[in-house]
């Protein structure tokens, strides 16, 4: 292709919409250009680049088995109310309702399309197992969209769904498509972790996260370099302190007036000690019921295991009404001693000694509180894992990173077999149902990924196997023929050769040229200059900070030789 025909409006300044690397990448190098809040339009560099990232996705998925099929956007209600999950996503969901007052949703993922199609053509166990998949568009309504294509209202997602007859068989299929996403991962150049990871509203026995770090993650990965284990922050499980739990006599406690005191930071001021001597009690609304969470002071509550615990579609935070009407006081002073309420009391808080907490009036702490004063209370693993804490596996220390959540597996089982009467008939005409896993890739979202891991202060530093094109030609001079010449000689030997290939044909200053080049990330840099006349290119990876000067038949062999061609 010649720059010149290109539609690449790259931009000098960084965007102020854009909060990290790949977003303002993305922008500044001309891929995307934002539609609406959390909507972004793909310009023809940047899809280039993503129908690259779907080729590698088919060819790993094609290589395990899996049949690329292609299913609706829309779905109708019926179908997700016979799942029971109509009302699961709750306002992400969108939904809408056509002129017979049919109701559907744009879909936000695709189980229950899946189900519905093999339930309607799989009767026998002969035809099992199978491996679909799609790339399809889904639709959730974020709160909050941010971080350019890393969190939007309208992504492309690759979905499969494995179908089998019990649970050995599902054991294979995941263990294809584990392997078929290490592929993927690997020859999209990212540096990933496979981490533990809840299962969500997807539902299922299990369920791991492949995770690309990244300083701007937006998942916590727990994991530990003695046993090997790793886990997002949702799932990685807080090991309760050795010992037995506290009992000491109740009743001991004192009250103590706090005037206007009700952060963790300001009492802790004020009683002279650390926040580790605190239990702090957060007041929720769980499907609208009010429920109270207890924690150490220093910890924070992991909401996705508090969810999981209630069975609740909605978890959120009280407003200050509900926890008035719950705690009898104001906001900051909640506790768990008399509190009239479900409460739920993090394992750790179930060895703390003399503790100080809120008294369920306004301006009001007790301290000298232990667990015998509160009543009752159910006991769980309720917080975030710090650095720091024992391993669930082996008890040394966690270490905790961030990263970037490219891909997701599940072990749904039969939740929507069972539910959407998705059975077969086994080798004794036993009607049974299939055993199912699912699993996503987020292909914009990869995309992004990439960027984050590969740039450098001049752009993007594409993988070659990802790059819009693989080779830049720059004629320092348009002017000069024989720079021309040879940069036409070596274009076409390329095209020729199969090799996507950039010539750069404007009338622009080298040095403007060069830039683009850079910010684009194209891996292999050919500059012919004034030693055209001698057959002799300039040869520069993007990667490397040097080129080498060599003679034009050369630099073909070495571009096949970098290429992996």
């Amino acid at each position: 292709m010649r720059y010149s025909q290109l539609f690449i409006p790259t931009l000098r300044e960084v965007p102020a919409e854009a909060e990290i690397e790949s977003h303002k990448l993305m922008i500044r190098a001309g891929l995307i250009r934002k539609f609406a809040s959390g909507i972004y339009n793909f310009l023809p560099l940047g899809y280039r680049v993503f129908r690259k990232i779907e080729n590698i996705i088919r060819e790993e998925m094609d290589r395990q088995g899996g049949q690329e099929l292609h299913m609706s956007a829309l779905i109708p209600a019926e179908v997700l109310r016979e799942s029971g999950r109509w009302d699961v996503f709750g306002p992400e969901m969108f939904k809408l309702t056509d002129r017979s007052s049919r109701e559907f949703c744009l879909g936000p993922t695709h189980e229950e399309s899946f189900t519905v199609s093999v339930r309607n053509e799989v009767r026998s166990y002969k035809n099992l197992p199978q491996i679909l998949y799609q790339i399809q568009t889904k639709f959730r309504d974020e709160i909050r969209p941010r971080f350019g294509v890393m969190r939007c209202r309208e992504f492309i997602m690759k979905d499969a769904y494995s179908f089998d007859r019990d649970e050995a068989g599902l054991d294979v299929s995941y263990r294809k498509m584990h392997d078929a996403y290490c592929s993927i991962f690997d020859r999209c150049g990212l540096d990933y972790t496979v981490v533990q990871a809840d299962s969500g509203a997807m539902g299922g026995s299990g369920s791991e996260e492949f995770m690309v770090k990244s300083n701007v993650g937006e998942a916590a990965i727990a994991y530990c370099d003695d046993c090997g284990y790793a886990a997002n922050d949702e799932k990685a499980q807080c090991v309760e302190p050795s010992g037995p739990a506290v009992s000491k006599q109740a009743g001991m406690f004192e009250k103590v007036h706090t005037p206007g005191i009700g952060s963790i930071d300001d009492l802790c001021g004020f009683f002279d000690c650390g926040a580790e001597k605190f239990a702090k009690t957060l007041i929720y609304l769980a499907d609208g019921k009010a429920v109270a969470a207890v924690i150490r002071g220093d910890r924070d509550l992991n909401e996705t295991k508090l969810q999981n615990l209630l069975g609740c579609v909605v978890l959120e935070m009280a407003d200050p009404e509900s926890i008035r009407k719950s705690t009898g006081a104001e906001v900051g002073f909640a506790g768990p001693v008399g509190l009239g309420i479900r409460k739920i009391m993090d394992l750790e808080v179930r060895h703390m000694v003399n503790f100080i907490t809120g008294a369920n009036e306004t301006d009001y702490h007790l301290k000298n509180v232990n667990p015998a004063d509160c009543g009752n209370v159910e006991y769980a693993d309720i917080r975030n894992i710090a650095s720091g804490d024992g391993c669930p596996v082996c008890g040394s220390p966690v270490k905790m990173d961030r990263g970037i959540e490219v891909g997701h597996i599940f072990k749904l089982g039969t939740k929507y077999s069972d539910a959407l009467g998705c059975t077969y008939l086994d080798e004794n005409g036993k009607e049974r149902p299939m055993v199912m896993g699912s699993y996503g890739i987020g292909v914009a979202r990869t995309m992004a990924a990439i960027i984050e891991q590969n740039n450098d202060s001049g752009g993007i530093i594409w993988p070659v196997g990802v790059a819009p094109y693989q080779v830049i030609i720059i004629p320092v001079n348009t002017t000069n023929e024989e720079q021309v010449a040879l940069s036409e000689e070596l274009y076409s030997k390329l095209i020729d050769a199969g090799i996507d290939v950039l010539l750069d044909d404007r009338k622009e200053r080298a040095g403007v040229k060069f830039n683009d080049a850079d910010l684009i990330g194209i891996p292999v840099r050919i500059t012919v200059g004034k030693r055209a006349a001698e057959g002799v290119v300039e040869y520069k990876m993007r990667r490397d900070a040097k080129s080498t000067d060599m003679e034009s038949g050369a630099a073909l062999d070495r571009i096949r030789t970098d290429l992996g061609l």
